[in-house]
């Protein structure tokens, strides 16, 4: 009598080069292949912080998932911004660049947007979202930040700080999902997988 054996989970590419967000997915379960995008962030816009979220979401799984070699696969692109003061914050231009953000930022809040844009290229359907979590920011002083942007860190993530990294000290507390702080919200490609008719646990490994 033949052996019956679990189904292969279906193929999953994270468009994104961020090892947080491929942390968090491998945390839970997931075993994405990471093919990075490409796509020139600088030449997108948006009216809002949380639309330029999106619209860069949508754009890194777009590219992707337009790709021949991953056909039949779910792509999730994700892209996050720091809404301060009603101004997307990126990664920042230089380490003055960031030294001056976190003057800014200490003692204040401001809106993490991540959005997130899913394909299944088997069906040609995308849905999309953005989520929000607001961070409360610390009084971290001026030696400290030094020492933070010296290490190197804030240049290379979303609002010159992560909820995982060197920063967390000097996150006082969030309100919201601390995922889409580092960078991507289970909750919501667990939402997003069921608008497309796939359960979560169709991707567990």
């Amino acid at each position: 009598m033949a052996r019956m054996t679990d189904p292969a989970p279906r193929r999953f590419v994270l468009a994104s080069a961020s090892p947080a967000r491929l942390g968090l997915l491998r945390q839970a379960g997931f075993a994405p292949e990471v093919i990075v995008s490409g796509v020139d962030e600088d030449a997108l816009s948006a009216p809002t912080p949380a639309e330029l979220a999106l619209v860069l979401a949508e754009a890194k799984a777009a590219a992707v998932a337009g790709l021949a070699e991953v056909a039949g696969a779910l792509v999730i692109g994700c892209d996050s911004v720091l809404e301060l003061d009603g101004e997307a914050l990126g990664k920042p231009a230089d380490a003055e660049d960031a030294t001056a953000r976190w003057k800014s930022m200490r003692g204040r809040s401001g809106v993490l947007r991540t959005g997130h844009s899913l394909t299944d290229t088997a069906t040609g359907r995308t849905v999309s979202e953005t989520a929000s979590t607001t961070v409360r920011f610390g009084e971290p002083t001026d030696a400290e930040i030094a020492a933070y942007v010296a290490s190197g860190e804030p240049l290379h993530v979303a609002g010159a700080f992560t909820l995982d990294g060197r920063s967390a000290p000097f996150v006082d507390s969030i309100d919201g999902d601390p995922g889409n702080v580092i960078g991507l919200s289970l909750p919501l490609l667990r939402r997003l997988l069921g608008e497309l008719g796939i359960p979560v646990t169709d991707l567990w490994v």
